[in-house]
């Protein structure tokens, strides 16, 4: 396998983990501060000329990510004599709230965006009756009481392949709404509610659309049978508010060879 771009470059990939709480997501933007411009100015820095990195997807305003991967051709000779040099010198570059936490080579041909497998996400609710002085940009706060049984019962009906449409945000630019989801567990540790979801692929703001609704079958609002007959209906109409942003987490995507997180310590 060609594991360069050509003579001069090399194509590596980079596993980052980041606070979104300072930045308007993860996408370039005029006048607004953004993951990716933080990264290229970063890497630009390290090789002394601008490029340009492709993410495995786009995070909103407020979201965080434990290993969000992209990828980026730089110079083959700067990374055969020092991978590190992408590791901690981009880490030297870059904000306190974001940081390269691994670094590998990748062959020409591979896109963190194309050649991604599936995507997994994390969303943390903060269940108690007052809000958390520490978690408070980390999980959602729900003072009310909710029912982790009945939100298990709900999750049931999302798994496999489905047109999700009821969970689909206006603006959203996926040719269709058809989406495979592999798995989905909430699960409970005290306080803290985590819900896992991992997919082929999700639509825009999918998640935390999904996570609205969720918690309304464990508030009571409505049924596990109600949800089911909500994402029957293709309607986002009829659908709960979305989930606010901080308690979004993107913590994996999966290729061929190898998961975002496998390069967590690597370098």
């Amino acid at each position: 396998m060609d594991m360069s771009t050509g003579m001069d470059h090399q194509r590596i990939a980079l596993a980052l983990e980041f606070d979104g709480r300072p930045f308007h997501g993860w996408q370039q933007q005029e006048n607004a501060t953004s993951v990716q411009a933080c990264l290229q100015d970063a890497l630009q820095a390290v090789e002394g000329e601008p490029l340009t990195v492709v993410a495995a997807g786009r995070t909103d305003a407020g979201v965080h990510a434990e290993a969000l991967l992209v990828h980026a051709d730089v110079s083959a000779a700067r990374w055969q004599r020092s991978p590190r040099a992408y590791l901690h010198g981009c880490n030297s570059h870059l904000p306190d709230e974001i940081r390269v936490v691994g670094v590998r080579a990748v062959a020409a041909d591979f896109h963190a965006r194309f050649a991604c497998r599936g995507r997994s996400y994390r969303y943390q609710i903060w269940n108690r009756n007052t809000a958390s002085a520490l978690q408070r940009w980390r999980h959602w706060w729900m003072p009310r009481s909710l029912n982790i049984e009945a939100m298990q019962g709900a999750a049931v009906h999302c798994l496999g392949r489905h047109d999700f449409s009821a969970l689909r945000a206006a603006g959203c630019q996926a040719a269709h709404a058809e989406k495979h989801i592999r798995s989905l567990e909430i699960v409970q540790h005290g306080h803290c509610i985590h819900i896992h979801v991992s997919a082929d692929a999700f639509l825009y703001h999918m998640v935390r659309n999904l996570v609205g609704n969720l918690v309304e079958v464990g508030a009571g609002k409505r049924s596990p049978d109600d949800f089911a007959a909500l994402l029957a209906s293709r309607d986002r109409q009829l659908g709960a508010a979305t989930a606010p942003a901080h308690g979004l987490y993107f913590t994996d995507a999966w290729y061929d060879d190898f998961y975002s997180r496998d390069l967590i310590g690597t370098c």
